[in-house]
Parts: structure tokens; C-alpha cells; sequence
């Protein structure tokens, strides 16, 4: 096997450490009580589920949750025909490749912070068809359609993504709603359907290619680039990192595994034995939407910043649960009493991994901003409104070209600044 590109090698501060350190106390929330014929009549059901949601949002910026509702054989129906369609072919998957007119479908060219990802992606909306603006110009009203692009082979893929995409939106509304009442909102004050979601949510399938099978990477695309980490953090000085607007299934249907209405599904593999000491599956990034539903098969790969002290931390996957990335969409409304966490996926050196993401996003005429309930003269807005749409259009931008600036982030809207 030959070297590595050099389109995959990440700058020395960014490249994986050789020792992993595994997550210790990483929240992970039953959500039985909630899903209970009893909490219906009984609203003490759920307050102990609130409580350990909002100490999780603000402690850690994502948690994991078990007994969630999720049918098991829609997540098994849609991991093998997802499987099957990434096994074949290079040329046949490329066949429904995505590009600046048709965003979504297969991509093996993702970027973050200008470095190539060692994966490779089908993204799908989950409403269809989804409407977004035209272009990032404010002074532009045009708007324009974007529809899912389906594989011949496998038959099966269509119903599989599309029935597990309904599952999922259901989970991410339903927590919307339970993480509104953690800020002492009332439960439809940041998820209300019809003012914020609409609904849309994208989904992403991220996929490890392995290298010696059609699914390696070859010809690499010179432009896409991603999500952005913190700004702030100081392990990265890159200014031309940036996070992906629309869910990405690695979940909108966005171009990478995303579920929303800008919201999607992501899902992909990886796998390679000379590139996970100086590549990475997906760069470190936040995510742009409202949150972030993610499965993660037995191999893992996914790690988190921890808030307390920086470090980054392996998530190891817990049989039959989700785990749920607080966005930067919510850190906005929730005027940074939550934050979005900073993640990153790992290149396994034996295994392949795969993992199916939804972003649950605003609607594109969605203004983003701190919700007045938690707004006061000891904790003022922290942030200007911004519109989803135009916000999330811009930095589609970023997906098949480099930027030679840093692309559009929350904290431009920071009142700070």
C-alpha cells in the first residue's frame, strides 16, 4: 500500500494522539420514563429526564440516550442497505455524486478546515423537496428546491432511509422539546413546528472507504470545505475551518448524513492502516443546525473536546443508543447558557466505520436568535439576529471550494465583537 496523500494529512496540532483517552461519566440518559403511558397523566415522569438533559447540555454540550423509541429494525434495515449501496463500485456510486446544483447525494471529496476527510458520504433531506434561498445575498428573495438523488442499487435504500429518517425526527423534535424545558421554557418554545422547524432536519451516512476496494478515494476533488471549530480554541489557529450549515449525516438531509427540513441524514465509512496516525475521518468542527442525532456502529471513532479541560476524549459506543451534539443554532437560542461541542471522527487502522447522523435545522426563514424569555439586564442578548437560511446557504458555499478567509460562524454575530 503506498503513502498516504497529502490532500489527507492534517497539520501536526490537529493529527490524532497515539494514546486515546476514554471518556469517563459521559451522561447517558434514559428516556424510558418519557416514552411511558404513565407520564402522560403524570408530568413528574419526565422532570428527572429534564434535569439530566440540561446538567448534560451545559456540563458537556451532548449526552447519549438509551430507551429512546427508535424502532431497532429501522436503524438494522438502514445501516445494510446503506453498507450494500458503499460497497459498490466507485464509478456506480458517482453516478448520483452531488455537486453545486444538486447538493445532495454521494460525495467523496468532503473537506474540514481545508483538509481532505478520509470518508465518504450520501446525504438525503428528510423533507422533500426542501426549500432554501437562492444565494447568501440578503437582497435576494429567489428561492430554489433541493431534491434527494437515489441509487439504482440497492432497491431498498429509498424506504430504509426514509422510514428511519421519520423515526429519527420524531427523537430529535421530541428532545427540542424536552431541552426547552431544561431552560425553564415551555416545551415548545425553541421546537415549536410550526415557528422554528417547520419541520426539516437533514441526514448524512459517513463511511471510512477502504482503500484496496472501490470505495477507496482516488482523484481527489480539490474543494470542499466544512465544519469550523471554536475560533476561540487555542489548539486552533487555522482561520479557514468552518461548520457545515445544513445536517450532515456523519445527518438534514444534507450532503453528509443530516435530517431537517433543512434537516438530513449523513452516513459513510472509513478505514486504513497508513492513514490514522496523520489523517482524520471527519476534522475536529461543530455542528451549524439546532442538534445532532448520531449512530455510531461497534467500531466508533467519534471524539469530543471535553469542556473542562480541552482534552479530546473517546465516546465508545453504547449498544442500541444515540448520541445527541448540542448545535450551534441552539447555543444562539439559549444565549450560551449551551454550548455546541466540538467532535471529531477518528480513521480506524483494522475496521471500517460507518455512522448515520441527522442534523435537525431551522427552516430557512427561521431568524436565529437569543430567545427573549432568557434574555435580562444581568445576562443581555449575546448575539445579533441572523437569518438560517441565508446563514446556512452561505456556508454550502464551502463544499466544493476553498476558502481563502474564514467562512461565516456564529460568533460573527457575537455582540462582543
Amino acid at each position: 500500500m503506498g503513502e498516504v496523500d497529502p490532500d489527507f494529512i492534517q497539520d501536526p496540532h490537529h493529527r490524532p494522539k497515539l494514546f486515546i483517552i476514554e471518556a469517563e461519566g459521559i451522561p447517558l440518559i434514559d428516556l424510558s420514563p418519557i416514552n411511558s403511558p404513565d407520564s402522560i397523566t403524570d408530568p413528574k415522569a419526565i422532570e428527572g429526564v429534564v434535569r439530566e438533559i440540561g446538567s448534560a447540555c451545559k456540563g458537556w454540550g451532548f449526552f447519549q440516550v438509551i430507551n429512546h423509541g427508535v424502532q431497532l429494525d429501522k436503524l438494522r434495515n438502514i445501516e445494510t442497505a446503506a453498507r450494500k449501496f458503499f460497497a459498490l463500485p466507485l464509478e456506480e456510486k458517482r453516478k448520483i455524486r452531488r455537486d453545486e446544483k444538486s447538493v445532495l447525494g454521494y460525495y467523496d471529496c468532503e473537506r474540514t478546515k481545508n483538509v481532505r476527510d478520509w470518508k465518504e458520504v450520501f446525504d438525503l433531506t428528510v423533507e422533500e423537496p426542501t426549500l432554501v434561498p437562492a444565494s447568501p445575498d440578503p437582497e435576494d428573495k429567489e428561492e430554489t428546491e433541493w431534491h434527494n438523488r437515489w441509487p439504482e442499487y440497492p432497491p431498498e435504500y429509498r424506504k430504509a432511509c426514509e422510514e428511519y429518517a421519520k423515526e429519527i425526527e420524531k427523537l430529535a423534535l421530541k428532545l427540542m422539546g424536552l431541552i426547552a424545558l431544561s431552560l425553564g421554557l415551555p416545551e415548545n418554545s425553541v421546537m415549536g413546528v410550526d415557528d422554528f422547524f417547520n419541520p426539516h432536519g437533514d441526514a448524512d451516512f459517513d463511511s471510512e472507504p477502504d482503500p484496496e476496494s472501490g470505495s477507496s478515494f482516488d482523484d481527489p476533488d480539490p474543494d470542499y470545505d466544512d465544519d469550523d471549530p471554536d475560533p476561540d480554541s487555542e489548539d486552533d489557529p487555522d482561520p479557514h475551518s468552518e461548520d457545515d450549515p445544513n445536517p450532515e449525516f456523519v445527518s438534514d438531509s444534507d450532503p453528509d448524513p443530516d435530517f431537517d427540513s433543512d434537516s438530513g441524514l449523513d452516513s459513510g465509512s472509513n478505514s486504513d492502516p497508513n492513514s490514522y496516525s496523520t489523517s482524520l475521518g471527519v476534522g475536529p468542527h461543530k455542528d451549524g443546525g439546532a442538534l445532532t442525532v448520531l449512530a455510531q456502529d461497534e467500531v466508533g471513532g467519534l471524539e469530543v473536546k471535553r469542556k473542562t479541560d480541552g482534552e479530546w476524549i473517546r465516546v465508545k459506543p453504547t449498544p442500541n443508543a444515540y448520541v445527541i451534539n448540542v448545535g450551534d443554532s441552539l447555543q444562539v437560542w439559549s444565549n450560551d447558557i449551551y454550548h455546541s461541542v466540538e467532535h471529531r471522527a477518528m480513521v480506524n487502522s483494522e475496521k471500517k466505520r460507518f455512522s448515520i447522523a441527522y442534523s435537525l435545522k431551522p427552516s430557512h426563514y427561521t431568524l436565529i436568535k437569543p430567545l427573549e424569555e432568557l434574555i435580562s439586564e444581568e445576562n443581555p442578548a449575546k448575539y445579533r439576529p441572523y437569518n438560517w437560511g441565508k446563514f446556512m446557504t452561505h456556508r454550502k458555499l464551502t463544499n466544493f471550494k476553498k476558502l481563502n478567509v474564514e467562512n461565516i460562524q456564529i460568533h460573527h454575530f457575537g455582540l462582543s465583537e
